[in-house]
C-alpha cells in the first residue's frame, strides 16, 4: 500500500510567491490552481503524488505542523517565537520573507521617552507572548491588546500607546503617524518539521530537508 503524500503547509500571501521558486528547484510541481491567486482551493496535489500542499494563514502554519495535520511547513521565525511549540523543529532558514518585528509609537512621542522609568505599558499587537517577554526583560509589565489587523490604528484611537508588529518598508507606519522605536527581532521564513513526522517518516523528511538546503544555497 503506497504511503500517503507528505503534506507541506505553506502560508498565503507574499511568502507563497517567494517560496514558489524554491519549490521548483526542489522538484515540487503543484497543480495549476496553486498559482491562481483567485482560487479558493486550499489543498493541492503535486506531480508524482508523493507530496501535497496546503495553503493556510501564516499564523496557522505552525499549528498545522505541531498537531500533525501537516508534516512540514514554511513558517516565519516570528510565528515560531510567538507560539514556541515544543513539537516543531526548524532545521533550515530559507532566506526568504525578510522583515522585522518592531515596537512602534506615535511620531510625537519623544524618541528619548524613557521606558525604563515605566512599570506598565499598554501595547496593541498580534504577538502578545513575544511582546510580554520583550518588556519583561526590561522590568516592565506589558498589557497586550491582541489584534489581528489594523494594528496601526490603535495609538490614534487611544486603544494603546504603542504597537508591536511586522515591518518591511515602514510605509504603513509612516502613513499612520508612527515611527519605529526598537527592533525586537529580525524575521525570515524557516522550513519546519513536526516531531512525529521526523520520527515516523525520517528518511523521507530528511531527504526533503536536504533538497531545500541545496535549493537555498543554489539560489
Amino acid at each position: 500500500m503506497p504511503a500517503k503524500p507528505l503534506v507541506i503547509a505553506l502560508p498565503k500571501g507574499r511568502i507563497s510567491q517567494e517560496v514558489a521558486p524554491l519549490l521548483k528547484r526542489v522538484g515540487i510541481v503543484p497543480e495549476q490552481a496553486f498559482f491562481d491567486d483567485e482560487a479558493r482551493q486550499l489543498q493541492f496535489a503535486c506531480e508524482g503524488g508523493d507530496v501535497a500542499l496546503i495553503r493556510v494563514r501564516s499564523f496557522d502554519v505552525a499549528t498545522f505542523v505541531a498537531f500533525g495535520a501537516a508534516h512540514m511547513g514554511v513558517c516565519g521565525s516570528d510565528v515560531l517565537a510567538e507560539f514556541d511549540y515544543p513539537d516543531i523543529y526548524a532545521p533550515l532558514d530559507l532566506d526568504i520573507g525578510h522583515c522585522r518585528l518592531s515596537l512602534a509609537q506615535p511620531e510625537q512621542m519623544a524618541p528619548a521617552d524613557d521606558m525604563a522609568r515605566a512599570s506598565h505599558v499598554r501595547v496593541a499587537t498580534k504577538y502578545p507572548n513575544v511582546t510580554r517577554q520583550y518588556f519583561a526583560e526590561k522590568g516592565i509589565q506589558a498589557e497586550c491588546i491582541k489584534l489581528s489587523g489594523a494594528i496601526e490604528l490603535a495609538p490614534a484611537l487611544g486603544l494603546a500607546g504603542r504597537i508591536v508588529d511586522l515591518v518591511s518598508s515602514g510605509s504603513t507606519l509612516r502613513a499612520n503617524g508612527l515611527v519605529e522605536a526598537q527592533t525586537i527581532m529580525k524575521v525570515s521564513s524557516r522550513l519546519i518539521v513536526g516531531r512525529t513526522a521526523f520520527k515516523t517518516r525520517s528518511l523521507e523528511v530528511s531527504g526533503w530537508i536536504e533538497r531545500f538546503r541545496e535549493a537555498v544555497h543554489a539560489g
